[in-house]
């Protein structure tokens, strides 16, 4: 769950187990590294520009650059603090010592006058998110469409010192995906949506195999509740556009599309996204290739457990009709004359 995309820094991101659970701590997944949402482009601008906010690209840029240099000060006061605290804690130790070895031979010496503790600078929770980022503890991704303005958020990734882990809808990274691939920064995109505003003008349904070609590793998602449901046939689609502009995708690398390559841009890749010893069984067992429209989830496995078996649940009115029993009560239907031919 990424927070927004209007905002520069929108917030951090949690990720989430999907099964059932009553609080956020019983759905969070289990040793998830921290992620952070930022935007750039025509979001951000839109929404804040009569509010104070940046009323252009250029506003944008430097309202980010004016945060990661606020966020490197505030780091660098925290590890002067701690430095400061711990060479306190090395002095108060070597007191210690020393009053203790005078005790014990009765030189009956006076203890060493102890001094205050370093105070501790306020903590700020927007910095110390940033903050985060900048040591490389916290996962970056950008809601960014313009190959443009990926790179400027490169530039100011490159200037401060951290990784930018994915682009999220990225549609034209194809346009730079050599500069993309080279930072090892990720794209999630959609199969074939564009031209819905103007940053998003250049989209072409081929973006995720040129990307993919390059060495990259791109992700298929959708901000549709329906298109998120089915993004099996998204990756196909895809898949199939890049194969009728001539760029070899496999069924594998597609299938790592909507499975390895989501685990990586989330920091999980150690833990799921292949079928591999030692990782979590989340496992769905499909009735054919995942790559068919015609294809059905037969069940799936989360951490090890079954939570939906297609043999075990009632059938849907769109699908009577279609079961065993349903057709052995049906009426015969009439027979075609005999042609001499094949059937």
């Amino acid at each position: 769950i990424l927070p927004g995309s209007a905002n520069l820094v929108g917030g951090r991101g949690f990720t989430v187990e999907m099964r059932p659970g009553r609080t956020a701590d019983e759905v969070a997944f289990p040793g998830a590294p921290a992620t952070v949402k930022m935007a750039c482009g025509e979001n951000p601008k839109r929404a804040y520009g009569d509010k104070g906010g940046p009323q252009t690209r250029m506003g944008e840029y430097a309202a980010f650059r004016t945060a990661f240099l606020e966020a490197a000060a505030y780091a660098g006061k925290h590890a002067a603090y701690r430095r400061q605290r711990a060479a306190w804690d090395e002095r108060r130790r070597r007191a210690g010592e020393l009053d203790a070895a005078a005790a014990a031979v009765g030189a009956g010496s006076k203890p060493i006058p102890g001094e205050p503790a370093p105070e501790p600078p306020a903590v700020d929770l927007k910095l110390e998110t940033l903050a985060g980022v900048l040591r490389g503890e916290v996962l970056v991704q950008i809601h960014c469409y313009r190959a443009s303005e990926m790179a400027e958020m490169m530039a100011i990734a490159h200037e401060f010192g951290f990784r930018i882990r994915s682009f999220h809808h990225a549609l034209e990274a194809y346009k730079i995906r050599d500069l993309l691939v080279a930072d090892g920064i990720a794209i999630n995109t959609w199969a074939d949506w564009w031209g819905f505003k103007m940053e998003a003008f250049d989209g072409i349904p081929e973006n995720a195999g040129l990307f993919t070609e390059q060495g990259g590793i791109a992700t298929i998602h959708s901000d549709s509740p329906m298109g998120i449901q089915r993004l099996n046939q998204e990756a196909a689609k895809a898949m199939a556009a890049a194969s009728a502009a001539g760029i070899a995708v496999s069924e594998t690398a597609a299938l790592r599309w909507i499975t390895a390559n989501p685990a990586w841009v989330l920091g999980l890749d150690h833990v799921i996204g292949t079928l591999e010893v030692g990782k979590r069984a989340d496992v769905v067992v499909w009735s054919g290739s995942p790559l068919s429209v015609y294809t059905l989830a037969q069940q799936v496995f989360m951490a090890g457990e079954l939570v939906f078996d297609r043999a075990a649940r009632p059938l849907t009115d769109f699908e009577l009709g279609n079961s065993a029993a349903d057709r052995a009560m049906a009426p015969p239907t009439a027979k075609p004359a005999a042609s001499g031919g094949a059937p």
